[in-house]
Parts: C-alpha cells; sequence; structure tokens
C-alpha cells in the first residue's frame, strides 16, 4: 500500500486515531522511509552515474585495451574494483548512505569479468580455447567465457553476503543469463546450433532461475528476485521462442505456455511475466492470422 498524508488525515477524520497519534505515525513513516530507494534526482543521478561507470569498463571497452596483455588488464580491474569496494563500504557503513555505497560495490562487481578474462589471458588457461577479444563476451556465444560468468556470480554472492543492496543481484543475474547460452557450446560442442542446443539450454537454465528468483521472493522486505526474473526469463522465454519448425500443436503448446505465463504474473504480482506472455501470445496469434488463416476473412472477427 502506498500511504499518503492524506490517508492519515482521513484516519483521523474517521475518529481512528487521533491527531498526536497522527503526527508521531507520521514521523515514524518519515524515518523509515529515509534509506528506502526513490525516484528522484539524486537516486537517477546515482544510478546513472553507475552504471556509466559499469558500461565503461564492459560494453565499450575497444580493442585498445589488448595492448595493456592480460596482466595489465587484471592489475587494473582489481585496482578499480578494491577501490570502488573500499569506497562503497565506507560510504554504507560510515555515511549511512546506502544507495551510493552499494552501487560502487556494485561497480565492484563488474570488474569481475575483465580480472578473469586478464588473468586467462596471462596464463593462457582458458576453458575451451581462447574465445576472442574482451569485447567479444557481450556479443558472442563461445564456451571460454563460462569460467569469467561463473566468477561474477561468486563475487555477486559474496558481496551480497556483506552489503544487502538488492541491486547486486543485476550483476549474478546477468551472469546467469550469459552463462545459459555459453553452457550450451560446452555440452553439445562447436555444432550446437544444429541440434538446437541453444534453445534447450537456454530454456531449462532459465526455469531453473525463475524457480530460485521465486523461492527468494518476498522473503525480505527488499526486493531480490526482480532481476533474477528478468533475465530468467530471457533466458527461458528466448529458449522458447527460438525452437525452431514444430507442428501445429506445437505451435498451440507455445501459445498456452505463454498464456499460463500471463496468469503466472497475477499469482506471484510480477510484470516481467505478462511482459513475456503476452509478447509470446501475439507471436502465436500472428502465427495463426498470417500462416493458417491468412486469406480469412472470418478469423479477425474471432
Amino acid at each position: 500500500m502506498k500511504v499518503s498524508r492524506k490517508d492519515i488525515g482521513w484516519a483521523v477524520s474517521e475518529g481512528v486515531i487521533s491527531e498526536g497519534q497522527a503526527e508521531d505515525l507520521w514521523l515514524a513513516l518519515q524515518r523509515r522511509d529515509v534509506a528506502r530507494p526513490r525516484f528522484d534526482l539524486p537516486h537517477v543521478a546515482y544510478y546513472f552515474g553507475a552504471l556509466v561507470v559499469i558500461s565503461a569498463m564492459t560494453w565499450f571497452m575497444t580493442l585498445g585495451w589488448e595492448r595493456f596483455g592480460g596482466g595489465g588488464m587484471l592489475l587494473i580491474s582489481l585496482s578499480y574494483a578494491l577501490v570502488f569496494t573500499v569506497a562503497g563500504g565506507l560510504l554504507w557503513r560510515e555515511r549511512g548512505l546506502k544507495v551510493p555505497g552499494g552501487l560502487l560495490v556494485t561497480a565492484a562487481v563488474c570488474m569481475t569479468p575483465l580480472a578473469v578474462y586478464g588473468f586467462e589471458t596471462m596464463t593462457g588457461a582458458w576453458l575451451q580455447g581462447a574465445p576472442g577479444e574482451y569485447r567479444d563476451f557481450y556479443a558472442y556465444i563461445k564456451g571460454g567465457w563460462f569460467p569469467m560468468e561463473v566468477a561474477t556470480v561468486v563475487a555477486g554472492l559474496l558481496a551480497l553476503r556483506y552489503f544487502r543492496f538488492p541491486f547486486l543481484t543485476a550483476p549474478v543475474a546477468f551472469a546467469l543469463w550469459f552463462m545459459s547460452m555459453d553452457l550450451t557450446p560446452l555440452i553439445y560442442g562447436e555444432h550446437y546450433y544444429e541440434a538446437q542446443g541453444y534453445q534447450v539450454a537456454s530454456l531449462v537454465f532459465g526455469l531453473v532461475v525463475l524457480v530460485g528468483a521465486y523461492l527468494v521472493d518476498r522473503r525480505t522486505q527488499e526486493d531480490y528476485a526482480f532481476w533474477a526474473y528478468l533475465f530468467g526469463m530471457f533466458a527461458f522465454w528466448g529458449g522458447l521462442t527460438l525452437f525452431e519448425g514444430g507442428s501445429e500443436l506445437d505451435w498451440l503448446f507455445y501459445g498456452l505456455i505463454n498464456l499460463g505465463l500471463i496468469l503466472l504474473s497475477v499469482l506471484l504480482q510480477r510484470r516481467v511475466f505478462v511482459v513475456f506472455g503476452a509478447a509470446g501470445v501475439f507471436g502465436y496469434v500472428g502465427h495463426l492470422a498470417w500462416e493458417i488463416f491468412e486469406d480469412s476473412l472470418l478469423f479477425p472477427f474471432v
């Protein structure tokens, strides 16, 4: 429930509480609300700044960074992670600034893939051969990226142990999503696309992540399940949707599963399910309209 000062005034007018009780209650609610994230200019600036830093050290990495070599990238990423962790810890514990402190710790966790990549480049200890430059981590499915994702998940969970900050689950969930794809060539080999291995691995892995999100959902006051639901749905729904071919019965099952996701969104009170479910239902209806009933006059009315 969202309670405003007007609601407290209504309770006074109805004789539920007195004026003094209303004032005490409102002050207590304000004190309790201080540490919560808000959609205001300072908090938007905090998150925007953190995303700029994270993006600079992940998606926007250029080929020029390869000149540092594996040891250089390892040293730089560990230095950044150390500075972010120390600064975040000071803001979190000494100043009581949970949001900027938590975001700095999140940025530290996001240095993990670069650190692991630097270490593997330096030592040549690749899991399935050198997968390419670091920037390719965000573009291509390769089994060699798998250790980077595992390390990111471990670093995120370790950070969550000391900093109870829900946004820390974002890099963990993101790494799990990438893991669902990069597991495929490890299981099926380099010709995984021929056996639709990506679809199977992504679907199963996404389902596991969704179950895990459900197990932690609403167990705490903060929302630690949101990012797991989001990236779990990317993996599950993406794998389900990308299955090629199939009979009309398969298409019907696809539509029913997506309809079930919409109903599940009501039961779990999670909008992410209705977004993906609605896209899937429209995809199935589009299949009926454009392929099965292409020239039908009656179908649009139905």
